[in-house]
This record gives C-alpha cells, sequence and structure tokens, in this order.
C-alpha cells in the first residue's frame, strides 16, 4: 500500500489506485465525464493545490530563491488546519490502500507535487 505522486494525463501504472487531482483547476477542454478515462484524474481536491497568487510564484519563479520563497508559500498554505488534516488523512490512507495525487506539471521538482510528497512523508505517508 501506498500513494504515488504522479503527472496527471499519464499512464496509469499497474495497483495505482484511485488517482487524486490536487490542482486549481480540471483539465481544459476534457469533457468531465472522460477525466478518470484519460488519466486525468478519479477525484479533484483542489485544496490541496496551491493558491492563484502561489502558484504565480511558482510559474515565475526562475532562480533558487524564487522557488524557495514559493515553498515556503505553499507549505504556509497547507499548515492551514483544513490543509493539514487532508494531508494527515492521506498519509493515514496510504498505509491501508493505493492512490495517487497529482499535478500537470512536466517537472515534478518545478512543481508544487514535490512539496506536497516531502509534506505526506513528512507525516508518515508510504510513499512509492
Amino acid at each position: 500500500m501506498a500513494v504515488r505522486v504522479v503527472r496527471l494525463g499519464s499512464p496509469r501504472a499497474k495497483d495505482e489506485g484511485i488517482r487524486i487531482g490536487t490542482v486549481r483547476r480540471p483539465p481544459r477542454g476534457v469533457p468531465k465525464a472522460e477525466f478518470a478515462s484519460r488519466d486525468w484524474y478519479d477525484v479533484w481536491f483542489p485544496s490541496l493545490a496551491p493558491s492563484p497568487e502561489t502558484m504565480k510564484l511558482a510559474h515565475a519563479a526562475t532562480t533558487p530563491a524564487q522557488w524557495a520563497a514559493f515553498k515556503r508559500k505553499y507549505r504556509a498554505e497547507m499548515a492551514a488546519p483544513e490543509s493539514a488534516h487532508a494531508i494527515e488523512l492521506l498519509a493515514a490512507l496510504s498505509r491501508q490502500s493505493n492512490f495517487s495525487v497529482g499535478c500537470y506539471c512536466e517537472d515534478e521538482e518545478h512543481c508544487h507535487r514535490s512539496v506536497l510528497r516531502a509534506l505526506l512523508a513528512d507525516k508518515g505517508a508510504l510513499v512509492k
């Protein structure tokens, strides 16, 4: 049992389980009924996505210092009670079932999912 951190829209891994989209907006041009069948996500969970203002920091980050500022801001958002409880819940579920969380970004190292991976691991999640 474990949580995978994936790029939404990529082919699903064997035994991946439910795919959770931790993104602010649904995929463009894809009918809602096709989100799962086209490997986007099964469940949309935007409360674990960065706020629009924080996403602007990520998209504008061209230096390590700017990326660090984004990470600090996103971590602060995820420390809010609702988000912190969601992360704890996902960490606990990772010890009981397979599922995945993800975002659209091509490069995980320059995406909020790299920070989400660390936050889940910090709460004891089994991360694959």
